[in-house]
């Protein structure tokens, strides 16, 4: 009997594949940054307001796109959001200044601002509570194996078709997914053609009756703690995404060639990460049926374990010891991804696209800062080790964040705590 895909493992299966593009699409632009700025004569202040402009609509979209989710269905909201994406994608490609560049990167953000907080209403209907973390590790892991094989594959296409071709291929890719995705998906699992009473068995229950208004004072007044916290991690992961290629590029005097390998090394080392942070949250919850620890210590150790990683490099300036240093940064950050993405749905399972909404908003507000402050000192200080310091010390301030987490307590007084039988049945 041949192999047969379940309509659950399809779901994750293209939502793991959005990830991918959507990190290559924002991605993108780190690997050509230094071609593209002789080519439009940009500082690399102006540089960081480019890498900035995805993430002004993006930190909008967090909030407002996770509520779309929940009013509108993943279904239909993931389908636009991949078309604005990969028309901006395109648009990227025919950039004729700061501007247009700045206005291209804006509709990037536009598009992929409600992907996450829709992804996670999706996996709230159709993955088993039990397997959250793992959910949220390998579609996050996804997404920075995005990251890691975006180098050799912008260098590659930037080699036969210059930057602005390369541009212009993934976003036709961008494209087809979202043609696949609406054809393929269903709001509620129940209607999926292909779905068996089997699988509907450990999947959450479908909610009934009128859909209920998010209760917005309470989501911000359980979720700021959260949001918080993944600000820290935002400010290291855009750190990264922006500046890493260029970091090797430019402090080390490499080519196209080996700057995509060194910034690709660093980006696998997150998708390890990624996947193992998610797997441990899962295993602790299940061994110790306690979901503030199962999601705190993980998110922790995450924190502290990035934060060591990075100090070596300040002592030590040879290439191969700082590219282990930051692979292993990288790799701790990431570890924190799978639990601190399942909190949302421990604490309001029928908000989920919300809630999730409003803590990437952390990230994205990271996003608008972190890659300004670094062009700016980089353009003051030529040194490309000071945005480092500014990062230790802001992770250093997501672990003590960390504790002001309460993932066991639900948003709603009749939702009991995921506990025990609670994550056993589903």
């Amino acid at each position: 009997m041949g192999f047969r895909l379940k309509p659950t493992q399809g779901v994750l299966g293209l939502l793991c594949i959005m990830y991918f593009i959507t990190y290559i699409d924002r991605v993108n632009i780190g690997m050509a940054a230094t071609v593209m700025q002789k080519d439009l004569g940009l500082s690399h202040t102006e540089l960081g307001f480019v890498f900035s402009a995805f993430a002004w609509p993006y930190l909008l979209f967090q909030i407002i796109g996770g509520w779309v989710g929940d009013k509108f269905g993943p279904r239909k909201t993931l389908f636009w959001c991949g078309v604005i994406w990969a028309i901006a994608t395109i648009l990227t490609g025919l950039v004729n200044g700061l501007i247009t560049l700045f206005l291209a990167r804006f509709l990037l953000g536009f598009g992929e601002g409600a992907t996450f907080p829709t992804s996670t209403r999706a996996q709230q209907s159709w993955i088993p509570i039990r397997k959250r973390g793992f959910a949220q590790g390998v579609t996050h892991s996804c997404a920075r194996l995005g990251s890691a094989v975006t180098p050799p594959i912008v260098g590659a296409l930037m080699i036969a078709l210059t930057w602005r071709g390369s541009f212009i291929i993934l976003g036709i890719v961008s494209l087809f997914w979202g043609v696949v995705w609406v054809l393929y998906f269903r709001n509620e699992p129940a209607d999926h053609p292909a779905i068996t009473e089997e699988e509907l068995k450990i999947l959450p229950p479908p909610a009934t009756g009128p859909k209920p208004k998010a209760p917005w004072g309470k989501l911000i007044r359980r979720l700021w703690p959260v949001t918080l916290t993944y600000f820290c991690y935002g400010w290291c992961l855009w750190l990264y995404l922006n500046w890493i290629p260029s970091f090797f590029k430019s402090n080390y005097h490499l080519d196209i060639k080996h700057t995509a390998l060194f910034a690709s090394l660093a980006f696998f080392a997150g998708v390890v990460g990624d996947t193992l942070g998610g797997v441990i949250s899962d295993y602790l919850l299940h061994r110790t049926h306690n979901v503030r620890f199962s999601r705190l210590s993980v998110v922790f150790v995450a924190f502290v374990g990035a934060l060591s990683s990075l100090v070596p490099i300040f002592f030590f300036h040879g290439l191969t010891i700082v590219s282990i240093c930051l692979s292993s940064g990288f790799f701790f950050a990431e570890m924190c991804i799978g639990p601190i993405w399942s909190i949302p749905m421990d604490i309001a399972p029928k908000f989920a696209g919300t809630a999730a909404g409003i803590m990437n908003s952390g990230s994205a507000l990271a996003a608008i800062a972190s890659p300004i402050v670094a062009g700016i000192i980089i353009d003051k200080t030529h040194n490309w080790y000071l945005p480092f310091i500014v990062s230790i010390f802001v992770m250093f301030v997501g672990a003590i964040c960390t504790f002001m987490m309460h993932p066991e307590q639900p948003l709603e007084a009749d939702e009991q705590p995921i506990l025990g039988k609670t994550v056993a049945a589903q």
